[in-house]
């Protein structure tokens, strides 16, 4: 594992991170959402997370596994693996607030409803309460982003695409109540795009715990469960997102292009 890949895969986890500041930048500078694209371009990227967890992450975490445990341990370990991301990510999902959920859609338009809704006083405790929850969700996102990106290069870019589809709408979700409560959009771009650092950070922390201990096992263990945190954020957020978003057949037709784009980008990279 070389010092460019580790940078290349830093990078990537940076870049995923930061486009929850894109989410604060259409508050910024537009005043309505455009429902049906991103209904789009959120089915679109759970399609390339679901595709490539179960045709290319699960099986190569099963090819770590056994290689280092045998084929009867290795399969039993891949699968508590894959369960325990899902729990893991299952778990923050828990212990965050319902309210203060980034991965609740909301739309720009919102702006006004928030202000009628609840007091000044309170938006800005909203607003901090939505920046932690984006960072604690960020965190298992920008280890998924690193091991893929460890790991391949094309691969990495393509999931480090589909998280950042998947973070604009947290941005959103933090940029409102930052708005409403402050006056400022300039205030509202840049906390959702500071708060995009839990990502690289994730990455950053996941590299210094587990570089030392690099191995076929612990490879396994790490791409299964971020195949299960994955497959989880498709199903939990991403889908749900888009329908809110959007009409349900737009969200099913991004799902079915994002899988389509992933399985001939695997082919032919």
């Amino acid at each position: 594992m070389g010092d460019n890949s580790v940078l290349f895969a830093l990078g990537l986890s940076l870049f995923a991170g930061l486009s929850t500041g894109l989410g604060g930048l259409f508050v910024l500078l537009f005043r309505r959402t455009n429902p049906k694209y991103l209904s789009v371009a959120l089915g679109f990227s759970a399609g390339v997370m679901i595709y490539v967890s179960f045709v290319e992450i699960y099986p190569e975490a099963r090819s770590h596994l056994v290689a280092g445990m045998g084929e009867g341990v290795g399969d039993w370990v891949v699968l508590l693996s894959f369960f325990l991301g899902i729990g893991l990510i299952a778990l923050i999902d828990k212990l965050v607030p319902e309210f203060q959920n980034p991965h609740e859609a909301r739309k720009i338009e919102d702006v006004q409803q928030y202000e009628m809704d609840v007091k000044k006083e309170k938006l800005m405790r909203t607003s901090i309460m939505t920046a932690i929850a984006i960072s604690i969700h960020n965190f298992p996102e920008g280890l998924a982003t690193f091991v893929l990106g460890i790991d391949s290069k094309a691969m990495g870019i393509i999931i480090a695409i589909a998280v950042a589809i998947h973070n604009i709408p947290e941005g959103i979700a933090l940029a409102i109540p930052v708005y409403s409560a402050t006056g400022s959009r300039k205030k509202a771009f840049l906390l959702s795009l500071l708060s995009g650092l839990a990502e690289p950070l994730g990455a950053v922390l996941a590299w210094l715990v587990l570089a030392p201990f690099i191995n076929d096992t612990i490879y396994g263990i790490v791409f299964a469960a971020v195949a299960g945190i994955m497959v989880y954020i498709s199903f939990d957020e991403l889908l749900p997102t888009a329908r809110e978003y959007g009409e349900h057949h737009l969200s099913i037709l991004g799902l079915i292009g994002g899988m389509v784009v992933m399985g001939i980008s695997l082919l032919v990279i």
